[in-house]
Protein backbone atom coordinates (compact mmCIF):
# COMPACT_ATOMS: atom_id res chain seq x y z
CA UNK A 1 0.00 0.00 0.00
CA UNK A 2 1.21 3.84 -0.74
CA UNK A 3 2.03 5.36 2.78
CA UNK A 4 1.07 8.91 1.24
CA UNK A 5 -1.42 10.70 2.67
CA UNK A 6 -4.51 12.51 0.61
CA UNK A 7 -3.71 16.10 0.23
CA UNK A 8 -6.17 18.95 -0.55
CA UNK A 9 -6.97 19.59 -4.80
CA UNK A 10 -8.24 21.72 -7.01
CA UNK A 11 -10.18 21.35 -9.87
CA UNK A 12 -8.33 19.78 -12.43
CA UNK A 13 -7.13 21.20 -16.11
CA UNK A 14 -6.68 17.99 -16.91
CA UNK A 15 -8.09 14.36 -16.19
CA UNK A 16 -6.90 11.08 -17.40
CA UNK A 17 -8.11 7.71 -16.69
CA UNK A 18 -7.06 4.10 -15.92
CA UNK A 19 -8.75 1.80 -18.22
CA UNK A 20 -9.58 -1.99 -16.77
CA UNK A 21 -11.40 -1.73 -13.47
CA UNK A 22 -12.29 2.11 -13.76
CA UNK A 23 -13.93 2.93 -17.14
CA UNK A 24 -14.81 -1.08 -18.57
CA UNK A 25 -15.20 -4.44 -16.76
CA UNK A 26 -12.64 -6.23 -19.25
CA UNK A 27 -12.37 -9.12 -16.68
CA UNK A 28 -14.39 -11.67 -18.06
CA UNK A 29 -12.87 -10.96 -21.38
CA UNK A 30 -9.46 -11.35 -20.21
CA UNK A 31 -10.68 -14.90 -18.39
CA UNK A 32 -11.46 -15.65 -21.84
CA UNK A 33 -7.95 -15.07 -23.27
CA UNK A 34 -6.39 -16.67 -20.58
CA UNK A 35 -8.11 -19.67 -20.60
CA UNK A 36 -8.01 -20.19 -24.43
CA UNK A 37 -4.21 -20.03 -24.00
CA UNK A 38 -4.44 -21.93 -20.75
CA UNK A 39 -6.12 -24.69 -22.98
CA UNK A 40 -3.50 -25.04 -25.97
CA UNK A 41 -0.70 -26.48 -22.75
CA UNK A 42 -3.66 -28.87 -21.62
CA UNK A 43 -4.22 -26.82 -18.55
CA UNK A 44 -7.62 -26.04 -16.49
CA UNK A 45 -9.51 -22.69 -17.04
CA UNK A 46 -9.37 -19.90 -13.71
CA UNK A 47 -12.38 -18.59 -12.57
CA UNK A 48 -13.02 -14.92 -13.82
CA UNK A 49 -12.51 -13.83 -10.07
CA UNK A 50 -8.98 -15.26 -9.83
CA UNK A 51 -8.00 -13.52 -13.06
CA UNK A 52 -9.30 -10.19 -12.17
CA UNK A 53 -6.89 -10.35 -8.98
CA UNK A 54 -4.40 -10.76 -11.84
CA UNK A 55 -5.24 -7.55 -13.59
CA UNK A 56 -2.69 -4.44 -13.63
CA UNK A 57 0.64 -5.19 -14.59
CA UNK A 58 -0.12 -6.02 -18.08
CA UNK A 59 -0.29 -8.62 -20.18
CA UNK A 60 3.34 -9.96 -19.29
CA UNK A 61 2.14 -10.51 -16.31
CA UNK A 62 -1.02 -11.29 -17.12
CA UNK A 63 0.60 -14.78 -18.53
CA UNK A 64 3.04 -15.39 -15.53
CA UNK A 65 0.24 -14.86 -12.90
CA UNK A 66 -1.94 -17.24 -14.76
CA UNK A 67 0.41 -20.00 -15.53
CA UNK A 68 1.70 -19.72 -12.00
CA UNK A 69 -1.53 -20.00 -10.40
CA UNK A 70 -1.96 -23.16 -12.95
CA UNK A 71 0.62 -25.44 -11.46
CA UNK A 72 3.43 -24.30 -14.52
CA UNK A 73 5.16 -21.17 -13.64
CA UNK A 74 6.71 -20.25 -16.75
CA UNK A 75 10.34 -18.57 -16.86
CA UNK A 76 12.66 -16.94 -19.43
CA UNK A 77 12.28 -18.09 -22.99
CA UNK A 78 9.19 -20.43 -22.19
CA UNK A 79 7.32 -16.82 -20.39
CA UNK A 80 8.45 -14.92 -23.57
CA UNK A 81 6.60 -17.57 -25.76
CA UNK A 82 3.63 -17.65 -24.14
CA UNK A 83 3.19 -13.70 -23.78
CA UNK A 84 3.83 -14.24 -27.63
CA UNK A 85 1.41 -16.68 -28.14
CA UNK A 86 -0.99 -14.69 -25.99
CA UNK A 87 -0.70 -11.78 -28.08
CA UNK A 88 -3.22 -12.80 -31.04
CA UNK A 89 -5.67 -14.40 -28.55
CA UNK A 90 -5.81 -11.11 -26.18
CA UNK A 91 -7.02 -9.56 -29.44
CA UNK A 92 -9.98 -11.77 -30.30
CA UNK A 93 -11.13 -10.99 -26.88
CA UNK A 94 -11.79 -7.43 -25.96
CA UNK A 95 -15.59 -6.21 -26.50
CA UNK A 96 -17.48 -9.94 -26.34
CA UNK A 97 -17.72 -9.35 -22.44
CA UNK A 98 -16.29 -5.98 -21.86
CA UNK A 99 -18.51 -3.83 -20.62
CA UNK A 100 -18.76 0.21 -19.49
CA UNK A 101 -18.67 0.60 -15.70
CA UNK A 102 -21.69 2.45 -14.30
CA UNK A 103 -21.21 6.54 -14.43
CA UNK A 104 -18.33 5.83 -17.00
CA UNK A 105 -19.82 7.10 -20.31
CA UNK A 106 -21.70 9.59 -18.25
CA UNK A 107 -18.51 11.21 -16.87
CA UNK A 108 -16.54 11.06 -20.12
CA UNK A 109 -19.31 13.26 -21.81
CA UNK A 110 -19.64 15.40 -18.62
CA UNK A 111 -15.90 16.84 -18.88
CA UNK A 112 -15.83 16.60 -22.61
CA UNK A 113 -18.46 19.19 -22.35
CA UNK A 114 -16.61 21.31 -19.85
CA UNK A 115 -14.38 21.33 -22.54
CA UNK A 116 -11.95 19.37 -19.90
CA UNK A 117 -8.80 17.90 -21.65
CA UNK A 118 -8.93 13.84 -20.79
CA UNK A 119 -6.62 10.51 -21.77
CA UNK A 120 -6.43 7.05 -20.81
CA UNK A 121 -3.33 6.25 -19.56
CA UNK A 122 -3.48 2.07 -19.19
CA UNK A 123 -1.48 -0.65 -19.10
CA UNK A 124 -3.44 -2.54 -21.99
CA UNK A 125 -1.87 -2.41 -25.24
CA UNK A 126 -2.25 0.23 -27.41
CA UNK A 127 -4.29 -1.18 -30.24
CA UNK A 128 -6.57 -3.32 -27.06
CA UNK A 129 -7.32 -0.07 -25.84
CA UNK A 130 -8.23 1.61 -28.68
CA UNK A 131 -10.47 -0.90 -30.42
CA UNK A 132 -12.34 -1.33 -26.87
CA UNK A 133 -12.96 3.04 -26.77
CA UNK A 134 -13.91 2.79 -29.93
CA UNK A 135 -16.25 0.14 -29.58
CA UNK A 136 -17.88 2.04 -26.62
CA UNK A 137 -17.92 5.76 -28.68
CA UNK A 138 -15.55 7.76 -25.94
CA UNK A 139 -12.16 7.55 -28.29
CA UNK A 140 -13.09 10.24 -30.21
CA UNK A 141 -13.79 12.34 -26.75
CA UNK A 142 -10.20 11.86 -25.39
CA UNK A 143 -7.11 13.95 -26.51
CA UNK A 144 -4.62 11.35 -25.57
CA UNK A 145 -4.33 7.70 -24.98
CA UNK A 146 -1.25 5.47 -23.96
CA UNK A 147 -0.90 2.01 -23.66
CA UNK A 148 1.16 -0.19 -21.71
CA UNK A 149 3.54 -0.70 -25.17
CA UNK A 150 3.74 2.88 -25.51
CA UNK A 151 6.31 3.58 -22.94
CA UNK A 152 9.04 1.55 -21.01
CA UNK A 153 7.74 1.34 -17.41
CA UNK A 154 4.08 0.45 -16.86
CA UNK A 155 2.49 1.86 -14.26
CA UNK A 156 3.27 2.17 -11.56
CA UNK A 157 5.52 3.84 -12.99
CA UNK A 158 4.42 7.22 -14.15
CA UNK A 159 5.66 7.07 -18.20
CA UNK A 160 2.06 6.36 -19.42
CA UNK A 161 0.86 9.11 -17.05
CA UNK A 162 3.40 12.23 -17.79
CA UNK A 163 3.36 10.95 -21.61
CA UNK A 164 -0.79 11.59 -21.69
CA UNK A 165 0.57 15.11 -20.07
CA UNK A 166 2.53 16.04 -22.20
CA UNK A 167 0.43 15.03 -25.28
CA UNK A 168 -2.82 16.78 -23.66
CA UNK A 169 -0.20 19.64 -22.91
CA UNK A 170 -1.11 20.14 -19.10
CA UNK A 171 0.92 19.76 -16.44
CA UNK A 172 0.95 17.16 -13.92
CA UNK A 173 0.28 19.40 -10.70
CA UNK A 174 -2.74 21.00 -12.80
CA UNK A 175 -4.33 17.44 -13.31
CA UNK A 176 -6.08 14.65 -11.53
CA UNK A 177 -5.74 10.45 -12.42
CA UNK A 178 -9.07 8.32 -12.01
CA UNK A 179 -8.47 4.65 -11.58
CA UNK A 180 -8.93 2.20 -9.06
CA UNK A 181 -5.90 0.80 -7.56
CA UNK A 182 -2.94 1.04 -5.90
CA UNK A 183 -0.95 0.92 -9.42
CA UNK A 184 -2.89 4.25 -10.09
CA UNK A 185 -2.25 5.71 -6.58
CA UNK A 186 2.01 5.23 -6.91
CA UNK A 187 1.90 5.96 -10.45
CA UNK A 188 0.20 9.38 -9.92
CA UNK A 189 2.60 9.81 -6.43
CA UNK A 190 5.22 9.19 -9.04
CA UNK A 191 4.13 11.79 -11.37
CA UNK A 192 3.53 14.62 -8.88
CA UNK A 193 -0.18 14.79 -9.56
CA UNK A 194 -3.21 14.22 -7.59
CA UNK A 195 -5.21 10.64 -8.17
CA UNK A 196 -9.05 9.99 -7.46
CA UNK A 197 -10.18 6.07 -6.79
CA UNK A 198 -13.11 4.17 -7.85
CA UNK A 199 -14.67 1.62 -5.96
CA UNK A 200 -15.66 -1.25 -7.78
CA UNK A 201 -12.91 -1.87 -9.66
CA UNK A 202 -9.68 -4.65 -9.53
CA UNK A 203 -8.17 -4.12 -5.71
CA UNK A 204 -8.62 -6.57 -3.66
CA UNK A 205 -7.63 -3.82 -0.62
CA UNK A 206 -10.46 -1.07 0.13
CA UNK A 207 -9.61 2.07 -1.89
CA UNK A 208 -9.95 3.69 1.43
CA UNK A 209 -6.83 2.55 2.57
CA UNK A 210 -4.57 3.13 -0.86
CA UNK A 211 -4.15 6.97 0.04
CA UNK A 212 -6.00 8.49 -2.97
CA UNK A 213 -6.92 12.25 -2.39
CA UNK A 214 -10.73 11.50 -3.29
CA UNK A 215 -12.73 8.45 -3.33
CA UNK A 216 -15.84 8.26 -4.79
CA UNK A 217 -18.63 5.25 -5.35
CA UNK A 218 -19.18 5.53 -9.02
CA UNK A 219 -17.73 7.51 -11.73
CA UNK A 220 -21.64 8.60 -11.67
CA UNK A 221 -20.29 10.57 -8.26
CA UNK A 222 -16.82 12.39 -10.00
CA UNK A 223 -18.30 15.15 -11.78
CA UNK A 224 -19.98 16.39 -8.58
CA UNK A 225 -17.03 15.80 -6.35
CA UNK A 226 -14.73 17.81 -8.62
CA UNK A 227 -17.42 20.52 -9.09
CA UNK A 228 -16.96 21.34 -4.98
CA UNK A 229 -13.63 21.59 -5.35
CA UNK A 230 -11.67 25.07 -5.65
CA UNK A 231 -11.23 26.36 -8.89
CA UNK A 232 -7.81 25.93 -10.72
CA UNK A 233 -5.63 28.39 -10.15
Amino acid sequence: MDASTPKPIRMPKAILFDLDGTLVDSAPDIAAAVNELLAASHLPPLLVVQVTAMIGGGVRKLVERAFAASGAPLLGAALDQAERDMAPIYLRHLTQLTRLLPGAREAIVHFHGARIPMAVATNKPQVAARTILLHFGLFERLGALVGGDAVTAKKPAPDALLLALERLGVGPQDALMVGDSISDVRAARAAGMPVALIRGGYTETPVEQLGADLVCGSLFDLPAALSRLPAPV
